[in-house]
């Protein structure tokens, strides 16, 4: 993670996403632009949160590890939102990991800022319901998509998240990783990217995937993650 000390850029985002009217100026005074690169972590489960996030710009996901090892993946963010809602008040560790897909920018605020000060703000507590309500229901989709529908959808929305301006992938995980990603086997998830390349949708070499036909690909991933 790198701060950006960059008051032009900082306050460009502040005014586009509105958060300066949500705060007084003492409380945007401590407010820091964060850029994490591709990769990188952004929230560890278990951790204490040391910050309150605005996601302003980029791709980030959120993940959490089961207890059996496997991963499973809650959603993606590619606009505007927020990170740290259930952990804040509550003093709550960490819930979930968080990680840049894409470079991506953050505001981050003090967590221990925002207890001390904005207990009492009504424009940021009716501001954090409205992020749990969308959250809540999110969650509670994606984690039944993910138990629900047929895995040639899940990897087909998962492929289709992962793609940035060109018509190809460079997979960061194994097949294996991948498999627990998605909650399946490394077999059944080799014969779906082998039914997908079937299709004449994708074409896969090693760690690259082409992506042939976007418009099909769409159609099967049934935009199960937010």
């Amino acid at each position: 993670m790198k701060k950006i000390i960059n008051p032009k850029l900082l306050d460009y985002y502040k005014k586009k996403y509105h958060i300066d009217d949500i705060f007084d100026d003492e409380v945007l005074s401590f407010m820091e632009l964060h850029h994490y690169e591709k990769g990188e972590k952004i929230l560890q489960a278990k951790n204490e949160l040391i910050y309150y996030y605005f996601f302003v710009e980029g791709k980030i996901k959120i993940f959490s590890l089961l207890e059996n090892g496997k991963s499973l993946l809650l959603e993606f963010y590619t606009e505007f939102d927020t990170l740290g809602d259930v952990e804040l008040f509550k003093n709550l560790s960490i819930r979930s990991d968080v990680e840049a897909v894409k470079n991506s920018y953050l505001i981050g605020i003090p967590a221990n800022i925002l207890r001390e000060k904005c207990h009492d703000n009504i424009k940021f507590l009716r501001f954090m319901i409205d992020s749990l309500s969308i959250k809540l229901e999110s969650t509670s989709n994606n984690s039944s998509y993910n138990l629900l529908y047929p895995l040639i959808n899940r990897l087909s929305s998962y492929l289709l998240e992962h793609i940035t301006d060109k018509d190809y992938i460079i997979l960061n995980s194994s097949f294996k990783d991948i498999s627990e990603f998605l909650g399946t086997t490394y077999r059944h998830l080799h014969r779906t990217f082998t039914t997908l390349q079937s299709k004449g949708i994708i074409k896969y070499h090693g760690q690259t995937v082409y992506i042939l036909n976007k418009n099909e690909l769409k159609k099967l991933s049934k935009n199960l993650y937010r």
